[in-house]
């Protein structure tokens, strides 16, 4: 079989199927996401704050997102590859964000581009669907905006906000997308787009009543085992027996116990008894030479 169509979720919505994305950053992971038989990775621009170490999501460049979409396309041979938009990158014009998808999807071999905004961006949207570049939206909680929205905060919590964000996301189903993330919303607020729209909605942090869910990679391995959002689940601890490993490592290198010739390779004994020669004359020694044999 072949990588799987984005559309494909909107056929998972209309059979009432529910199912789970991940959000990751290279080879061996999406690899082990394919596996499984995930039917799509996110190479989102939290790619700053999980591997790169920054504070937020702003300073990812495009050409980060489009250097770690590559090994995950490469990982992948079912699933399809949604990479983020990220901040600056397409919020100037739609032309700019043509420009921005159009190298995403040619440089990163994306299947599709995300972006962050509502009704605002349902332009953008649209010309980016016009040029045959697909488009997964997001709304709620957007990281991008984390500075004029005063820090991760929950979106939707009144009647008029959550009356707002159901209109975002018409105008964003109504612009082309073929899915949208909710992040960070009350979960009878994602519940109540969720019926309304006939487009798929991913959650993050909004609850059981979505189409779908995201999470990211290292969030729910526990590879970050400080960093434990709400809407987060530890399905293993990975960080400590990465942490045990490595100091089992470090012990045995010292004490002397790791390697052992078993972790080695050996040499053919004519040509070992050559090298013996050929050392002891190179160097003028008789006999042993300066190795010790």
């Amino acid at each position: 079989m072949g990588r799987r169509s984005v559309h494909s979720l909107k056929a998972m919505k209309q059979r009432g199927e529910r199912f789970a994305l991940v959000t990751c950053y290279d080879y061996p992971s999406a690899r082990l996401i394919d596996e499984v038989g995930i039917p799509g990775v996110l190479v989102g621009d939290s790619l700053g704050t999980t591997v790169l170490g920054y504070q937020s999501t702003v300073p990812v460049t495009l050409e980060e997102v489009i250097h770690h979409t590559k090994p995950v396309v490469r990982g992948t041979e079912r699933a399809f590859v949604v990479a983020d938009l990220p901040f600056g990158s397409y919020q100037a014009s739609p032309d700019d964000a043509i420009r921005s998808a159009t190298r995403l999807m040619q440089e990163g071999e994306a299947t599709a581009v995300k972006l962050e905004g509502g009704a605002h961006i349902a332009s953008t949207v649209t010309r980016l669907v016009e040029v045959g570049i697909p488009v997964m939206g997001h709304i709620g909680l957007t990281p991008q905006s984390v500075n004029q929205l005063g820090g991760h905060r929950i979106q939707g919590k009144t009647a008029a906000a959550a009356v707002k964000l159901l209109n975002d996301g018409l105008a964003l189903e109504a612009a082309g997308c073929f899915s949208i993330v909710l992040e960070g919303i009350p979960a009878p607020v994602a519940a109540l787009i969720s019926e309304r729209l006939a487009m798929p909605t991913i959650g993050i942090g909004a609850g059981p009543g979505c189409d779908g869910q995201i999470q990211v990679w290292h969030d729910m391995l526990g590879l970050l085992p400080d960093f434990l959002p709400r809407h987060t689940k530890h399905y293993a601890a990975l960080a400590e027996g990465a942490r045990n490993a490595l100091a089992s490592y470090q012990r045995e290198v010292i004490d002397g116990s790791f390697p052992t010739l078993d972790h080695a390779f050996e040499l053919d004994q004519d040509a070992l008894e050559e090298l013996r020669h050929l050392t002891g004359e190179a160097t003028g020694v008789t006999g042993v030479g300066p190795f010790d044999w």
